[in-house]
């Protein structure tokens, strides 16, 4: 794909975010194309949970902006928000189906939210995404009844139900074996060359990264470190992103006074 002439579906401008009076994301600056899958990287702690919830309009940032499919999320109403949704699917970590509704009544749920269509129209809506998520003949079992790689599977076909153009996931991979892992990732792939969908994948899981990704992105400590496609990241001579990649421990030196200032937000130095 041709960086240049892709179209942007996915524009994040110099974002600013607090918590507590903390920052958090620092000018962080983003693009994704069209029909791309990108996975966002980095350690704990590092902002990628946190960039994906300003992503979905979860929160208003310090500053900044957000684009998805061309508009700013940071200045919609509350009714403008609703109706983007519609274009977005998001699949959380751990699923997040509701264990008193089948698995079926899970799927269904943005069909109730966010059409009129009748009951059987919606079931057989659910049939067929079940069915894609290789899951058919299950809607009627409730979730505790599913293994954990089903209920990501569930998940990912309630975010589709409403053939969305942007696809969001939080850790599709966490707390699964390496072949349910593998199964995901092959399924992800596959519903963005069916469906044609733009998808934004948060995972720690760097054998999933490099299989999925046509590009990553590399946060640490609130601000974007690299962004390039997998061999990019692999050749990269950034001391920080090989210790992600060699799983090697951090060796920073703690500086007290720089730690306290950012606790505190004072000036030590004119004590």
């Amino acid at each position: 794909m041709n960086q240049n002439l892709a179209k942007k579906v996915i524009q994040v401008k110099h974002l600013v975010t607090h918590y507590d009076g903390r920052k958090i994301l620092n000018d962080v600056s983003l693009d994704v194309n069209q029909g791309e899958i990108m996975v966002i990287m980095g350690g704990s702690g590092s902002g990628k949970s946190t960039l994906l919830r300003y992503m979905l309009g979860l929160k208003k940032p310090t500053s900044g902006s957000i684009e998805l499919l061309g508009n700013d999320i940071t200045k919609m109403t509350s009714n403008e928000m609703h109706q983007m949704m519609k274009k977005i699917g998001v699949s959380f970590q751990g699923g997040a189906l509701f264990g008193s509704m089948s698995v079926a009544e899970n799927i269904q749920l943005p069909l109730n939210e966010h059409t009129s269509l009748d009951q059987k129209t919606m079931q057989i809506m659910s049939q067929m995404k079940l069915e894609v998520v290789n899951l058919a003949g299950f809607g009627d079992l409730m979730p505790s009844q599913l293994s954990g790689g089903m209920v990501k599977r569930a998940a990912l076909a309630r975010a589709i139900i409403l053939d969305p153009r942007l696809l969001f996931f939080d850790e599709p991979s966490a707390g699964l074996d390496p072949v349910v892992s593998a199964e995901l990732d092959e399924l992800i792939l596959r519903l963005r060359d069916a469906m044609n969908m733009t998808i934004v994948v948060v995972t720690h899981e760097l054998d999933s990264a490099f299989k999925i990704a046509d590009r990553i992105t590399i946060l640490d400590r609130g601000k974007i470190l690299m962004c390039g496609t997998v061999d990019e990241v692999r050749n990269s001579d950034n001391q920080r992103i090989y210790n992600l990649l060699h799983r090697q421990p951090r060796k920073d030196t703690v500086n007290v006074d720089e730690y306290l200032h950012r606790l505190t937000g004072q000036n030590l130095n004119t004590r």
